[in-house]
């Protein structure tokens, strides 16, 4: 009995807690670099934006598509078909798609979140309205309004520019407006410019 409490006050030391936590065998030094510091020193290299390509406002990537003033509350939808422009075929060259096919991508895939298509006027309004992952798409509006990006920062939020091919895609033709997905359809509520005014006002 008094060996087995001895060994157990042995086990209990400090000593035996440093002893687990020793170094045993040869070590190096690691070779490879901070993982941080090396994308730190990546981004420090990276040539300021402005200075090589001018102002944003003048960059093509930042041209939003333009939309209409909604004028009224109105609901409609949108079967947005797409079609093939080439035929598609398997490795072994059996055609499975021919050009000219349409389908409905909404048959097989679902949008999780909705797309608030407004002017950076209204963006007040969409912010109040938006749930957190529902995506916010501006159009132009007036010459001189601040940027996505610079909008994005001042509101903590991502905002994306609405591109001509999803306008077109999506059947918009004013904003703001709302696009959720209602089964194998897009239903696209346009809401009166007039509210979203007379809410910013409040």
């Amino acid at each position: 009995m008094r060996t087995l409490v001895s060994l157990a006050a042995i086990v209990a030391t400090p000593t035996a807690v440093l002893a687990a936590t020793s170094t045993i065998g040869r070590t190096w030094p690691i070779a490879e670099p901070d993982a941080l510091s090396e994308i730190e020193g990546q981004a420090a290299r990276v040539p300021d934006m402005t200075t090589a390509f001018g102002p944003r406002e003048r960059w093509s990537a930042m041209k939003a598509a333009s939309l209409g003033i909604s004028r009224a509350d109105r609901t409609r939808t949108v079967v947005p078909f797409y079609t093939l422009d080439q035929g598609i075929r398997l490795p072994e060259g059996k055609l499975l798609y021919a050009k000219g096919y349409s389908f409905n991508p909404l048959a097989y895939v679902s949008l999780p979140q909705r797309l608030i298509v407004v002017h950076p006027r209204e963006l007040d309004w969409a912010l109040r309205t938006t749930k957190p992952a529902d995506f916010i798409l501006l159009a132009a509006d007036s010459p001189g309004d601040a940027d996505a990006i610079t909008l994005g920062e001042r509101h903590g939020r991502a905002l994306f520019l609405l591109e001509e091919r999803v306008k077109a895609r999506l059947g918009l033709t004013v904003a703001p407006v709302i696009v959720a997905q209602d089964g194998q359809k897009l239903v696209l509520t346009e809401v009166d410019r007039r509210k979203t005014d007379r809410s910013a006002v409040r």
